[in-house]
């Protein structure tokens, strides 16, 4: 399911095409490019569910949320994520690229993926999905483009 979500993330994200497809043709889309339908299915729902989270009336929670709310990781969160996940969340977040809310919504987004553990870098590609559907993320998006494709700074002594 990931591999179709960095698909369409990929082919949809930069181009000028419609992005607001038709479900029919991006289901041949995707059949076409060697996906299989459970599969599609599963990932076109990920993003409906993402779509939903925008909806106050629906995640009343994620408006209530406190500027600087922190969070406590339960064990089987822990067991998915790493500490080098928990890291970067904790600094995106520290640095304005996530706030509390934005944070929640990665965090339902990654626990909704068929993983039984996240890497780092499907940690940050959830990231960037989550703010490029968040209408006024557009700094924290580039921001957090910054963050995953700038070499990184050589040291200095």
């Amino acid at each position: 399911m990931f591999d179709i979500l960095m698909y369409l993330f990929e082919n949809y994200i930069h181009s000028e095409a419609e992005v607001f497809v038709e479900h029919n043709e991006l289901t041949d889309e995707l059949l076409r490019a060697g996906f299989n339908k459970p599969e599609i299915y599963k990932a076109l729902d990920w993003l409906e569910q993402l779509a939903d989270l925008q909806h106050s009336d629906e995640f009343p929670y994620l408006n209530r949320l406190p500027q600087h709310a922190i969070r406590i990781f339960t064990d089987s969160e822990c067991h998915m994520l790493s500490v080098e996940c928990r890291g970067f969340l904790m600094f995106v977040e520290q640095v304005g690229v996530i706030n509390s809310a934005t944070r929640e919504m990665v965090m339902d987004r990654l626990f909704a993926l068929d993983k039984a553990y996240i890497s780092l870098d499907d940690l940050k590609w959830v990231v960037l999905m989550v703010l490029f559907n968040v209408p006024g993320s557009e700094q924290a998006y580039a921001q957090m483009e910054e963050l995953i494709f700038d070499e990184p700074a050589e040291v200095v002594h």
